[in-house]
């Protein structure tokens, strides 16, 4: 699955996700990477900000909460398109978990690891 491919199966994946949710989400932005950066070659998704469950009144003038998709790791851990297709949609779905306050523990419990 080349680079394009790949992009559209994550924003697939977006548009699955219920409107009632997507409209909740505040200041995110999805990405999509190649490779993450760190020891951790392996990661699939990473949420980086602040969750809605930890923003106070304070919260504001900030740059927007990221989610990262990478396809490297994806794509090696995955031996068809559809498994791709899938596992994206899985960690789309983990990740905006994370930015509604959900943490790992609980969602590996609903089968979202």
């Amino acid at each position: 699955m080349n680079a394009k491919e790949f992009e559209a199966a994550v924003a697939d994946a977006l548009d699955a996700v219920p409107h009632e949710l997507m409209d909740m989400l505040d200041n995110v932005v999805v990405l999509v990477e190649a490779e993450p950066e760190g020891p951790d070659k392996d990661l699939l998704g990473l949420y980086q900000g602040t969750a809605l469950t930890d923003r106070g009144w304070e919260y504001g003038g900030v740059l927007p909460d990221t989610i990262t998709i990478y396809r490297g790791p994806t794509l090696r851990m995955c031996s068809s398109s559809d498994e791709v297709v899938d596992e994206v949609a899985i960690t789309v779905v983990h990740e905006i978990a994370h930015h509604f306050g959900i943490e790992e523990h609980r969602l590996h419990e609903l089968g979202w690891g």
